[in-house]
């Protein structure tokens, strides 16, 4: 039942946990990225579409770079933001 990690530093993340979830639709994204989608319930990029671009970047981890990669994704799936209110 789990595991034990040496702590090296004030990151509250477990290496081996972590590289588990470098899968699923935002797998190619940063950390910090798939665990901002993951606190806000966004595990598909249809659900992702259901927000603005605004939102996206309010959400904690999420910076202006992972905008057009996000932008991309929903291309490719005829997708796209909600237009900003």
């Amino acid at each position: 039942m789990g595991h034990v990690f040496y702590k090296s530093s004030d990151c509250p993340v477990c290496p081996l946990c972590e590289k588990g979830k470098a899968i699923g639709v935002f797998g190619d994204m940063s950390a910090p990225v798939r665990r901002a989608m993951e606190n806000n319930n966004i595990k598909t990029l249809k659900q992702l579409a259901k927000r603005t671009e605004k939102e996206v970047l309010s959400f904690h981890g999420v910076g202006p770079s992972a905008i057009p990669k996000f932008k991309d994704k929903l291309k490719k799936e005829g997708l796209s933001f909600v237009a900003s209110k």
